[in-house]
């Protein structure tokens, strides 16, 4: 088996966490092909296509890194990645370097899990530039440029219209990016393969205006008004200058990314852990110890 390699060089441990993995995916006779900036950590040649060839990509760092990563991959979502938090929050990841060990062994033995992620596919114009597409596992953001004036952004699902937002900006979010930016502009959660989007208004003028979800087989129109400089982000990655003359279309891509999780690892077990959920009704103090 051959893992592809990509990390954070900015992470203080990137390097001895590097060292670790690599260790273990020797001991149960595995190959490697490491990313430019992760050969230059220790020495060795990389390769900006270490996604290409292999049977898995391991992104070593947190959630901003493993986006980066499946935006490096250039589509190539037919290959399963898994995370290794170095980070701080680590949502996307599957493990931590200190508990490699246990991964590799279920790497080695097939035994880890597969989940599929929804990824959308858009496509877009830049000021001064042809079509562009993109590719978002958390989300896609409509946002005012410089000033500090409202934009107006129309939104059509299917070709019908939905409503004309007066807001800071517009968040098209996949199930995966529900506790990212959209969950902080106040947007729901949503558990994996709910097969949905949700569009999400940021600051909107009218109250009325919510997040709403959509099936993810709907094709998202989005017209912005030309009287203000918007700015289009896939990911939070590059921040490109919206050419309005040019509708944004958001879609489902036809490929999914399969993310590889360790067997015991559950969504609803990372909602608690990660976002310091606590509690439940068997907890809650009897009416002898309330009075």
């Amino acid at each position: 088996m051959k893992i592809g390699i990509y990390v954070n060089p900015t992470k203080k441990e990137a390097t001895s966490a590097l060292q670790t993995i690599i260790t273990e995916l020797k001991k149960h006779g595995m190959t490697y092909l490491l990313d430019v900036e992760a050969g230059e950590l220790i020495g060795e040649t990389g390769s900006p296509n270490f996604f290409e060839n292999v049977d898995l990509v391991l992104s070593l760092g947190g959630d901003g890194t493993m986006l980066e990563c499946v935006h490096r991959m250039e589509g190539h979502f037919h290959v399963p990645i898994a995370g290794v938090n170095i980070g701080t929050l680590g949502f996307l990841t599957t493990c931590t370097d200190e508990n490699f060990a246990d991964y590799a062994k279920h790497l080695a033995n097939d035994g880890l899990r597969s989940v599929c992620i929804d990824i959308i596919e858009v496509e877009m114009k830049e000021i001064d530039k042809g079509v562009q597409k993109f590719w978002a596992l958390n989300e896609v953001t409509l946002m005012r440029g410089l000033t500090g004036r409202l934009v107006v952004i129309e939104a059509e699902i299917d070709g019908q219209d939905l409503t004309e937002y007066h807001a800071d900006g517009l968040i098209v979010a996949t199930p995966t990016g529900s506790t990212a930016y959209s969950l902080a502009a106040g947007g729901p959660i949503i558990a994996p393969g709910s097969g949905v989007f949700v569009v999400n208004p940021i600051c909107p003028h009218t109250m009325s205006n919510r997040a709403l979800v959509v099936p993810n087989t709907s094709v998202i129109t989005l017209k912005a008004d030309d009287k203000e400089p918007i700015r289009f982000t896939a990911d939070g990655r590059a921040v490109l200058k919206l050419d309005t003359s040019y509708p944004v279309t958001i879609k489902s891509a036809e490929q999914k990314l399969q993310l590889l999780q360790m067997p015991n690892s559950t969504y609803y077990e990372k909602l608690r852990s990660k976002l310091g959920w606590a509690g439940g009704l068997n907890q809650l103090p009897t009416c002898e110890e309330r009075s």
